[in-house]
């Protein structure tokens, strides 16, 4: 069995502490789960630490309660609209005399590729190569030991707020656990969701969380764009809370068990009986109200995905189409909604091959959550096979040692 691994998921609306481990055959066993409403957060990003630490100290102290195992390092997650990443293009000479490609030329070509204005404020947190071309070979996923005088290489990269990374790095070492390396949410939720042939075909994986919807796209197996809207689930909730006057945690309520993005979809206008604010009495309205009321907003998220993708030219590209997620993806009609907007197949989807105490996370709310466990079970085993990833990670002190230097899977 592998060494046990801790990810906490910042979520805007909740936290999620989750123990598992990863096996050879790619399976994640979740050994213990612990979820959290928190209130310092706001569209992903901390803006109250103690509230913050008070959450995440309790969700840890469920998943460790749950799986009987006490860690005190964790991966963690980090979204917010300061997320954006951008594709860069690097070129070097193959440095050997016999030019017999090295890893040493590979770290040179990332960071000649990296090597690109961001402004003082923003970080690095992820970056992985799309792909190498040696001399005029293109499409070269592992150019170590070939040969070749001119090595060159694309890299994705998301970039976000210094600050950001910061103060999670400060909550988390006032609970005393120690950050091993900071993940970007749309990445490791495409980790969770996605099959190899899906990242072959092109698919656009689209996280409707409570603050927040991340989105990520694969080409050709690799990543090609990471972004994150400032709408979720939350605002739907806002929305159908100041439309039939109640309480938000009332609203969400209703939205979870009546939720609707689609008048035709309705069964029959069944009468829901509504909480009213302030002492005002309750009072009795129709399912066909609340669908008014989400039906929009939902549409208007999915309005900005489709906009955001098209700028990126890459909705004709997505052969697999687009993989729905994330508390929202579990509203009825959603799905449908999407397949409506980007005239492409839509699949709502949680984490895959999880075994252990699967109930307990099954559902797209733990998409981030058990990706995560991927991503750090990934990096830790880039690490331990060896370190020659270091030297494209020098001018990265602290944030990029752990999270920069697992340049993925050179996939």
């Amino acid at each position: 069995m592998s060494t046990p691994i801790m990810a906490i998921d910042l979520g805007t609306t909740k936290v999620c502490a989750l123990i598992g481990s990863v096996a050879e055959d790619g399976a994640l066993k979740i050994m213990g789960a612990g979820v959290e409403p928190v209130e310092g957060m706001r569209k992903g990003v901390i803006i109250n630490i103690d509230k913050t630490m008070h959450a995440v100290r309790n969700a840890i102290e469920q998943a460790q309660l749950m799986s009987g195992i006490t860690l005190h390092e964790a991966y963690v997650s980090i979204c917010g609209e300061h997320i954006y990443s951008m594709n860069s293009r690097g070129v070097v000479a193959v440095s050997r005399a016999d030019n017999e490609i090295t890893d040493v030329d590979v770290s040179r070509v990332i960071d000649a590729a990296r090597a690109v204005a961001i402004p003082m404020d923003k970080e690095i947190i992820f970056l992985t190569p799309r792909d190498f071309i040696v001399d005029d070979q293109n499409g070269i996923m592992e150019p170590v030991g070939m040969s070749g005088v001119r090595l060159e290489s694309q890299i994705h990269m998301v970039i976000g707020s210094a600050s950001s990374l910061q103060n999670i790095y400060r909550s988390m070492e006032k609970l005393g656990i120690m950050v091993a390396g900071i993940a970007v949410s749309p990445v490791v939720s495409s980790l969770s969701v996605l099959d190899d042939d899906e990242k072959e075909l092109g698919v656009a994986v689209v996280d409707i969380g409570g603050g927040t919807t991340d989105i990520s796209v694969y080409l050709d197996s690799t990543e090609f764009y990471t972004s994150c809207i400032g709408l979720g689930g939350k605002t739907v909730t806002s929305d159908l809370a100041v439309g039939i006057r109640t309480p938000l945690d009332k609203a969400e309520e209703i939205k979870k068990l009546y939720g609707s993005c689609s008048l035709k979809d309705l069964r029959k206008d069944e009468i829901i009986n509504v909480p009213g604010v302030g002492g005002l009495g309750a009072r009795e309205i129709t399912r066909s109200i609340i669908t008014s009321i989400i039906e929009p907003r939902m549409r208007e998220i999915f309005s900005l995905v489709y906009s955001q993708l098209q700028r990126q030219q890459v909705l004709d590209r997505l052969g697999a189409g687009l993989v729905l997620t994330g508390g929202c993806a579990l509203l009825e009609g959603a799905a449908e909604l999407a397949e409506d907007i980007f005239n492409t197949p839509v699949k709502v989807s949680g984490p895959l091959n999880v075994k252990g105490i699967v109930d307990a996370v099954s559902g797209p709310t733990f998409v981030t959550g058990t990706g995560l466990l991927r991503y750090a079970a990934l990096s830790n085993e880039r690490t331990g096979k060896s370190n020659k990833e270091k030297a494209s990670s020098d001018n990265m002190k602290n944030i990029f040692k752990k999270v920069g230097a697992w340049v993925k899977q050179y996939v």
